[in-house]
């Protein structure tokens, strides 16, 4: 199946796009660009991400308890088995992640009021500084680049993409809540 010719620049995956309209010539270009392009974007994003952690020494998985954190809402704080489940973690994983963001000042485990047994998680004042910190940064690499895209392109694009979540959600469920 031929593609259409592309309104903008080419890219690297129109070439690989040529070679398989070669090769599969039943195989939809159409649905293969719009695949192709969304796991380059994706690995674009991802390498993006793990820069901007590396420099101020975070792990992804301490970016995302501290996302949960601030996702709760003031007095960001969670219980420590609610958050392993969230973030796909054993109980003893969960206590090793928490061990060391406490060493670092990132979080504290403060008394249960409602379990004398338990403990609750909260994210430090260092710990919102530090996430803030590094959220901001990654929101400027995504506007520049998202910066290609005027403000209806960008809304079209979200709208589009909007669907083909929703798509997948219908067959499979929502994969997570929220992205922090």
């Amino acid at each position: 199946m031929k593609t259409k010719r592309p309104t903008s620049e080419p890219d690297s995956i129109d070439e690989q796009l040529e070679v398989w309209g070669r090769e599969l010539p039943t195989l939809d270009l159409e649905t293969e660009g719009i695949v192709e392009r969304i796991q380059r974007l994706e690995r674009h994003l991802d390498r993006s991400a793990r820069e901007t952690l590396e420099r101020f020494d975070l792990s992804h998985g301490e970016w995302r308890l501290m996302g949960h954190l601030r996702y709760s809402g003031p007095p960001y704080r969670g219980k420590p088995g609610k958050l392993a489940k969230h973030l796909g973690l054993s109980s003893g994983a969960m206590t090793n992640r928490l061990d060391n963001m406490e060493r670092r000042g990132l979080v504290r485990r403060l008394d249960d009021p409602g379990d004398r047994r338990g403990v609750i998680v909260e994210l430090t004042d260092a710990g919102q500084e530090l996430w803030e910190e590094t959220v901001g940064i990654q929101a400027q690499k995504e506007a520049f680049v998202a910066g290609v895209l005027d403000e209806d392109e960008k809304t079209r694009l979200n709208d589009l993409l909007r669907r083909m979540v929703r798509a997948f959600e219908d067959l499979h469920g929502p994969v997570h809540k929220h992205g922090a």
